[in-house]
């Protein structure tokens, strides 16, 4: 039980990627506030995790608007006093249509940016506050092996996740003295129970013959990294990015 007594939101936390984190999380003694603009999918992972004696709250979240990114910050107060853990992994990712640049509108621009990038500073900057108060917390933001890439066909969101490494970096050394880390997790092609109309199966696998590891990544292969980043383990560990692939990307 690493996490024993702590508070952490999970954006996005409903599905997916976001799914297994609230639930490891919570198993390590978190108490989750499982965050996401589908509240019904929220409700199922805070009853999933009730089932197993352990505490969560579902709380509706758009990550784009600040004044919501603000009242789950305040909820999560009020209900629990106190914010340890942020996870900002909340995004548009599964329902992206790949096109060339060309093709992208900027009103997909846009919505891109609003969710995985703008989302990150909203969501860090209405839990700071509380953290500096505390003189401690931990921020964890999930952007994508994709950046290494130069992945074609859905540029706009190769952009966004590069611009959560760099909005990481630089939050890092502004919270630093309030004791609170920021770090970053570039995740390779996970595959979760939610599905993507532009994968098939000869893209899965050459995206696997890319990889070191033979066997396709799953959240659960993201979630320890997460754990590790919330605890006590990783205190002196900040303005740093966690590359987790499968070996897609050899980085030294």
């Amino acid at each position: 039980m690493k996490l024993k007594g702590k508070v952490a939101i999970v954006t996005g936390g409903g599905q997916g990627i976001g799914r297994a984190f609230s639930m490891r999380l919570a198993q390590e003694g978190a108490k989750v506030i499982v965050a996401d603009i589908n509240k019904v999918n929220a409700s199922h992972v805070e009853e999933e995790i009730k089932r197993g004696g352990l505490e969560a709250k579902a709380v509706f979240v758009d990550v784009s608007n600040e004044q919501s990114t603000l009242d789950m910050a305040n909820e999560t107060v009020e209900t629990y006093g106190k914010i340890d853990i942020l996870v900002n992994n909340a995004a548009i990712f599964s329902t992206i249509k790949m096109k060339k640049m060309e093709e992208i509108t900027g009103e997909e621009w846009d919505a891109m940016m609003n969710v995985n990038l703008k989302g990150v500073f909203l969501c860090s900057k209405a839990v700071v506050p509380v953290m500096k108060k505390q003189n401690s917390g931990r921020i964890i933001n999930i952007s994508s092996a994709a950046v290494y890439l130069g992945r074609t066909d859905y540029i706009h969101y190769v952009a966004s996740k590069a611009g959560v490494l760099g909005f990481s970096g630089s939050l890092a050394r502004e919270v630093g003295e309030y004791n609170i880390t920021v770090n970053s997790i570039t995740p390779g092609p996970t595959y979760t129970e939610i599905p993507r109309e532009t994968v098939n199966d000869d893209q899965k696998q050459r995206m696997l013959n890319m990889q070191s590891l033979k066997r396709l990544q799953v959240p659960d292969d993201l979630a320890g990294t997460v754990v590790f980043l919330s605890s006590d383990d990783s205190s002196f560990i900040t303005g740093q990015v966690f590359n987790i692939d499968g070996g897609m990307n050899i980085r030294i």
